[in-house]
C-alpha cells in the first residue's frame, strides 16, 4: 500500500479524536505509538465571513514527489467532524486500488448550515425557526473569493474542479450550478433539500437555465426514497433541465429507492468519484 501523502503548510494540526488506551500493566512490553495523520487543517481568516474558518485538505499518495497537477474536489460540510474523513476516504481507496484518478479533496467546514447553505426564504415558519438563515450568496463568495484562491496558490491544482454536498449542502450545490455555473466544472448534489422555501429554487430553475452558456459542465443528481416533499421539487428541476437542454451540459438524475436520506451519501459519493475521475483506458484497449 502506498504511503499517504500529507498536505502542506500553515494552520491547525488535526486534533486527535481517539481516547487514549488504558495504561499497560507494569510488566507489559513497550509499544511504539504514533499518531495517524491523513491531511492538514487550515485556519483561514475570512474577510467575507468575518471570522476564521476551517479548511481541511487531503492530498493523494505521491503528491510530494510527483510534480504533477491534480483535479480538486471541494466538499461542503467538510469539517473534521462532518464529511471530510468520509469523502477523503473514498478518494484514498480509489487511488490505492486504481479505480479512480488521483484528486485533491478540500473540505470546507460549515458552522451555521442554514445560514451558509440555504438561500433566503419567505416562509414565516422557517424564518422563525431559523432566524439566521438565508446567506448562501455570502458563503458562495467566501468559496470563490477566498477558499479557491487559497488552494490554487498553494497546491498543484490542474484547474479541473468539482463541488459536492448532501442535503442542505446539496441545495447549495444546485443553487451554485444554477446561479454561478462558471465556478466549477462539475456539481454533485446528493439528496438536495430542494423543499426549502416551498421548492422555489426548483421552480425558478428554468429562468436560471435560460441564462446559461453552453460551456461544458456536469451535474449529477441523486435522491433516495425520501417522500413527496423531497421528490416533487426534484421532478420540477429535472423537467426544467430537460426543457432547457444545452449540448455542453451533461446532467443526470439517479433515483436510489433502496436508500434513505440517512444512508444515501456513501454510495452516491462513490459513484460520483467513479464517473468524474474514471481512469482513462489504456491505449489499444
Amino acid at each position: 500500500m502506498r504511503r499517504l501523502a500529507l498536505a502542506i503548510s500553515l494552520g491547525l494540526s488535526m486534533a486527535g479524536g481517539a481516547t487514549a488506551l488504558a495504561a499497560p500493566a507494569e510488566d507489559a512490553p513497550a509499544v511504539a505509538e504514533t499518531p495517524i495523520v491523513i491531511g492538514r487543517s487550515y485556519a483561514l481568516p475570512s474577510a467575507v465571513m468575518g471570522q476564521t474558518r476551517e479548511i481541511n485538505v487531503w492530498l493523494p499518495p505521491g503528491y510530494a514527489e510527483s510534480g504533477q497537477t491534480y483535479p480538486v474536489l471541494y466538499v461542503l460540510d467538510g469539517g473534521q467532524d462532518q464529511d471530510f474523513h468520509h469523502i477523503s476516504g473514498i478518494a484514498q481507496l480509489g487511488t490505492i486500488v486504481g479505480t479512480t484518478r488521483d484528486v485533491i479533496v478540500v473540505g470546507v467546514a460549515s458552522v451555521d448550515r442554514r445560514n451558509e447553505l440555504a438561500l433566503p426564504t419567505e416562509d414565516a415558519e422557517l424564518i422563525a425557526r431559523y432566524p439566521t438563515q438565508g446567506h448562501s450568496d455570502r458563503f458562495r463568495r467566501f468559496i470563490g473569493e477566498e477558499v479557491q484562491p487559497f488552494i490554487e496558490s498553494r497546491l498543484r491544482a490542474s484547474g479541473e474542479t468539482a463541488l459536492m454536498g448532501e442535503s442542505l449542502a446539496g441545495l447549495f450545490v444546485v443553487e451554485t450550478f444554477l446561479k454561478e455555473p462558471q465556478m466549477f466544472d462539475a456539481y454533485v448534489a446528493v439528496s438536495p433539500s430542494l423543499w426549502w422555501d416551498g421548492g422555489r429554487l426548483a421552480q425558478q430553475s428554468g429562468a436560471h437555465l435560460r441564462d446559461h452558456s453552453n460551456d461544458p459542465r456536469t451535474l449529477i443528481l441523486t435522491l433516495g426514497d425520501e417522500g413527496e416533499m423531497m421528490q416533487a421539487p426534484m421532478d420540477v428541476l429535472t423537467a426544467n433541465l430537460r426543457d432547457h437542454a444545452l449540448p455542453g451540459v451533461k446532467w443526470d438524475f439517479t433515483p436510489r429507492p433502496a436508500e434513505s436520506h440517512a444512508t444515501i451519501y456513501h454510495g452516491a459519493a462513490l459513484d460520483a468519484f467513479r464517473r468524474l475521475y474514471a481512469v482513462p483506458a489504456a491505449p489499444g484497449t
